[in-house]
């Protein structure tokens, strides 16, 4: 990890979004870890110490999905902030640890620092 920029992991299984959204999470001052998938943002954060930020999707392929993931984050890096930006259904997002911040998609950077403020990381 370069200098004072926080360590993020984003799980985005559409290439296009994860581009984008990992764009905006570097211009919000983050170095970025991208998976397309649960399993590959938990490899992400098993390699590398004092990750700041999940930032996922909800509904990706695999056998987890985000609310999978930003349940295990949470029982294993209490201390990693959960960003959760999906266009998932109202009842999927209710599963979601108390501690993840929701964002309906599209994700607006606006929405984006408004939550990291919220998470007091920014």
């Amino acid at each position: 990890m370069s200098g004072s920029r926080r360590l993020a992991v984003l799980a985005e299984d559409e290439e296009i979004v994860r581009r984008a959204a990992a764009d905006m999470l570097s211009a919000l001052g983050f170095e970025v870890l991208e998976a397309e998938h649960a399993h590959g943002a938990l490899q992400h954060l098993e390699a590398h110490e004092g990750v700041a930020l999940l930032y996922t999707d909800v509904n990706m392929p695999g056998v987890m999905d985000g609310c999978d993931l930003a349940h295990t984050v949470r029982a294993r890096w209490p201390e990693t902030r959960i960003i959760v930006c999906s266009g998932c259904e109202p009842h999927e997002a209710a599963l979601l640890p108390e501690e993840a911040h929701f964002i309906s998609k599209p994700c607006a950077m606006r929405m984006v620092r408004e939550a990291l403020q919220v998470l007091r990381l920014h």
